[in-house]
């Protein structure tokens, strides 16, 4: 029987996923708990519903059409009882505005396969492709394999962006099919690591060298957190790594904290641990590429500033 997967998101015309022009299919489920993910729907590995104030006129239909009785509209905001909430979509089906999605689509490789097709003629043009990405796309392996292996056979440029905390054979099932993998390093000591993503960072480091003795193509991706991994002595303690360890790194993107994601944190009424922290600064941006590429002259940084408050790239 053909597994299917569950994403939260098929992004098309994506160009911050690997090379050229992408779609990026996001999965559902991860094994960490990075206090600044910003894209908290991909957590859990099952349907979830959200809310969102701006589009809701106050209809009321679904409150009616909801079977679990799981909803109820305050003066405050919808409620959502996620206990007896099963993410049936009835009470989408029935809201006129669209104020309630169910977040969680279900695909066959097959059916993906014939969706992220369509836009073929701009991955040739761009030198793009197909990332699969997450949540932790391993926590479906059996799905990536299946799909990335039909983009593999239409000569679709196939890329992997994973926190490497998944067990090893899943690598070496999908990995024949993959061209390129985006690589997660966001903690290098193990007792910190543990602390803010709730997951021992020595499996993804030996997961990191195997992959890198396999002769894949990495970029290495290194979120940078106000609190947690913006430090000078973090980003050189991966910069060693990489340079001792992983010889087929191309590039090392250092990213700046985003706070995009904070909305829906709220809209799965979640807390969000960096309620109120402020983006970094340019000159701190700089401060840490220039510890990077003294260590490895292939890293970059990307992200909003304080200072520009818009995107900028460092080359």
């Amino acid at each position: 029987m053909t597994s299917t997967g569950l994403t939260f998101n098929v992004q098309r015309f994506s160009t911050e996923d690997g090379p050229g022009i992408r779609t990026t299919v996001f999965l559902k489920g991860c094994p960490l708990r990075c206090a600044w993910c910003h894209n908290p729907e991909g957590l859990s590995p099952r349907s979830e519903l959200m809310w969102y104030d701006v589009r809701c006129i106050g209809a009321r239909d679904c409150l009616s059409a909801c079977p679990m009785d799981a909803l109820e509209l305050t003066p405050q905001g919808m409620r959502i009882d996620r206990d007896r909430c099963n993410a049936c979509g009835a009470c989408a089906q029935a809201c006129p505005a669209g104020a309630l999605e169910v977040i969680g689509q279900e695909w066959t490789p097959e059916a993906l396969f014939a969706e992220v097709q369509k836009d073929a003629v701009f991955y040739g043009t761009s030198d793009g492709g197909v990332t699969f990405s997450g949540g932790e796309p391993m926590r479906q392996a059996d799905f990536v394999q299946a799909a990335a292996r039909l983009c593999h056979e239409a000569s679709i440029h196939v890329a992997l962006d994973t926190c490497g905390a998944a067990p090893w054979e899943r690598y070496e099932r999908v990995l024949p099919w993959v061209d390129l993998v985006l690589y997660d390093l966001k903690l290098l000591d193990t007792d910190r690591h543990r602390e803010v993503t709730g997951v021992d960072n020595r499996l993804i480091l030996e997961n990191g060298r195997r992959i890198a003795a396999a002769g894949k193509p990495m970029w290495i991706r290194t979120p940078v957190i106000p609190g947690y991994t913006a430090d000078e002595a973090n980003i050189a303690a991966i910069g060693d790594f990489i340079a001792a360890e992983l010889p087929t790194v191309q590039r090392w993107d250092l990213l700046a904290y985003t706070n995009l994601g904070q909305p829906k944190y709220h809209r799965l009424d979640r807390p969000y641990a960096l309620e109120g922290t402020p983006l970094l600064t340019r000159a701190e941006m700089e401060a840490l590429h220039a510890v990077a590429t003294q260590r490895v002259p292939v890293a970059v940084w990307s992200g909003a500033t304080r200072n520009t408050q818009h995107a900028t790239r460092n080359t």
